[in-house]
């Protein structure tokens, strides 16, 4: 899905595929049928997965991003448990932001069970930052950039218990976004796999999921939410633009 695409208002960054779809595919849809744009990219393919192939979770990609509704998704094939944050990675993310232009980023969580994606949230904002300095200079496609910096950065929580920043309500895209979660049937549970159990393919994993997301939306009086953190504060003009 790597074609030529007008600006977009969300970027979503995920170190694996099917980091995105557990994290935020709620908020995903949600902000698409409000007719914003949203993209995706993954870091890598994936392919130290003990479940599965690259070339597996590559289709599997695909039938997530068409279910979704995202029309651009790209996979930067970044090696899976070696990518680094260093200047090679950080300006070929750089590269991204400045041709899509995204008024907000979304990425990793900071601190997770899997050291790949506190190491993504890092790498995402340190490019972020770097993208809007102008004497980084970078050229896409035989043409030279212009700095950008994203209005916002939010992490979206993953396998550790966070406590998030703030909340959104995903009550309308609960059962949506699990049909998406389940695209990714290689990495699940299924009584018919006979590949060795892992941590998220175990029968309970996916109602963790479900429970976690009821639990947030219990605090704000909602059926489901999906959680994000900030390391910016937030303001409103006044009082009653909370919720």
């Amino acid at each position: 899905m790597d074609k030529e695409v007008k600006d977009l208002d969300i970027l979503v960054f995920g170190a694996h595929p099917d980091d995105v779809e557990l994290g935020c595919a709620g908020t995903i849809m949600l902000h698409l049928d409000l007719g914003f744009r949203v993209g995706i990219i993954d870091l890598t393919r994936g392919e130290l997965g003990t479940r599965g192939s690259a070339e597996i979770r590559d289709k599997e990609s695909e039938k997530a991003s068409s279910l979704m509704g995202i029309s651009y998704r790209l996979n930067l094939h970044l090696k899976d448990g070696f990518f680094n944050n260093n200047e090679s990675t950080q300006l070929e993310i750089i590269k991204y932001i400045r041709r899509l232009k995204p008024k907000v980023v979304i990425a990793n969580a900071t601190e997770d069970r899997h050291p790949d994606h506190g190491r993504a949230s890092s790498l995402i904002k340190t490019s972020c930052f770097l993208s809007g300095l102008s004497k980084i200079q970078t050229t896409l496609n035989n043409k030279k950039q212009t700095p950008w910096r994203p209005n916002n950065l939010f992490y979206y929580t993953q396998f550790n218990q966070v406590k998030p920043d703030f909340l959104i309500d995903i009550s309308n895209y609960m059962n949506k976004k699990l049909d998406v979660v389940k695209c990714y049937s290689s990495q699940f549970y299924s009584p018919k796999s006979n590949e060795p159990e892992t941590v998220i393919s175990k029968k309970g994993f996916l109602d963790s999921v479900v429970y976690r997301s009821s639990d947030l939306g219990r605090i704000i009086g909602v059926d489901y939410a999906e959680g994000f953190t900030s390391e910016r504060y937030f303001y409103v003009d006044n009082l009653f633009e909370l919720k």
